[in-house]
């Protein structure tokens, strides 16, 4: 299980967040869905293909992106996360690494923290997942905002990615937050290479054994990885990519995939499961 602020999600099948932006400029959907009306339909399609969670996220992590101001994130990600949760019974999780963005989500229904710096750029996060009881996603990345994507690498990215698992984790921990509470995300395309990408997805099981206590969750969706490795295919030529990644990390173990094409991801799940299964 799970535990969020308003429910316990099973874990018996690995679940699929579906990503929404609602952004002008992130690097694959920017400004589709940044109307309420559109965020609202397109969060229907998606529950409606098999989705599990609902990812809401107001600030683009793209290469070369800026911060956006607390007004504006709010202003962007309330809104929206209010009238999915008045309209449908399906966990929220706001995409931030704001405490404040956080709390006011989880107030209007989100039920799920996203913090895709591990508690690095706001340690008040772990603050407002230990106070609301809230699902909190601890997500490896390296360098400031402005200089994720554009970190020297590192010579060993699994030991890397434990030793920041251990920091999260324990200053989660250390501020109330219950182990039930935490997932783990290895950080796919957020200062690493091309080939450290493909060293993760193809040693995530070496992770997951480190760290049992706490679900894995994989986001490799449309990454400029699979563009680089397919002739630079532009985002929306990268689904074959996306769904080969989401099989081969459910087969290593995955029990969360973060994605854009729900209904393609959810049939590719199942059918690596069943597979699994037979071993």
């Amino acid at each position: 299980m799970w535990k969020t602020s308003r429910r316990e999600i099973p874990l018996t099948h690995p679940l699929v967040i579906a990503i929404l932006n609602v952004t002008p400029d992130s690097f694959s959907d920017g400004g589709r869905y940044s109307s309420i009306d559109a965020a609202l339909k397109r969060a229907e399609e998606m529950i409606s293909e098999g989705a599990d969670i609902i990812d809401v996220g107001g600030e683009s992590t793209r290469p070369g992106s800026a911060r956006v101001s607390l007004a504006d994130e709010i202003e962007r990600v309330i809104p929206v996360v209010r009238v999915i949760a008045a309209r449908f019974d399906v966990p929220i999780s706001v995409d931030t690494s704001k405490s404040e963005v956080a709390l006011a989500a989880i107030d209007a229904g989100a039920e799920i923290i996203n913090d895709i710096s591990g508690l690095r750029f706001d340690p008040k996060i772990a603050d407002v997942a230990a106070e609301t009881g809230a699902g909190l996603v601890l997500m490896h990345s390296r360098g400031e905002f402005e200089t994720m994507h554009s970190q020297p690498p590192i010579d060993d990215i699994i030991a890397e990615v434990a030793a920041d698992f251990r920091r999260s984790t324990a200053l989660a921990g250390a501020s109330g937050v219950a182990g039930a509470q935490i997932v783990l995300d290895i950080g796919i395309g957020f200062g690493k290479t091309l080939d450290q990408n493909l060293e993760l997805l193809a040693k995530l099981d070496r992770l997951i054994a480190d760290f049992p206590q706490f679900p894995m969750l994989v986001g490799a969706s449309r990454k400029s990885f699979i563009g680089k490795l397919l002739d630079d295919a532009p985002t929306d030529k990268r689904l074959f990519g996306s769904l080969a990644a989401a099989a081969i990390a459910v087969w290593n173990g995955a029990r969360i995939i973060r994605a854009h094409d729900i209904e393609e991801t959810v049939e590719t799940i199942r059918l690596v499961i069943n597979i699994r299964q037979q071993i």
